[in-house]
């Protein structure tokens, strides 16, 4: 039964990936819905950074995972490298940690 589900799920996968590019010609959608559905997945993306920020194991992940991503969010902001914030904000997080400022 768990193989079919899986070969479900990946024909389902594969056709919703098919389906845009052979109906794109057909459907017309309005500048307007299209803003819409650019903010909404902006909008979904801040609430998993936000929810995955704020908690671990179904608890809170503590102060310094908070001051991590905000390290790594201003100087995202400020357009350092990629590899810069990765390691700043974990240099952050480890930190705190290591002073047990982190919950």
């Amino acid at each position: 039964m768990t193989l079919g589900v899986i070969f479900a799920l990946a024909a389902g996968t594969y056709a919703m990936r098919l389906a845009g590019p052979l109906l794109r010609g057909r459907f017309r959608i309005s500048p307007r819905w299209e803003q819409l559905m650019s903010i909404a997945a902006i909008v979904l993306l801040g609430a998993f950074v936000a929810t995955s920020t704020a908690f671990e194991s179904g608890g809170f992940a503590g102060w310094a995972r908070f001051a991590g991503v905000a390290v790594g969010g201003v100087l995202a902001w400020r357009q350092a490298p990629f590899v810069v914030v990765v390691v700043a904000a974990a240099a952050t997080t480890a930190l705190l940690r290591l002073l047990d400022l982190g919950m």
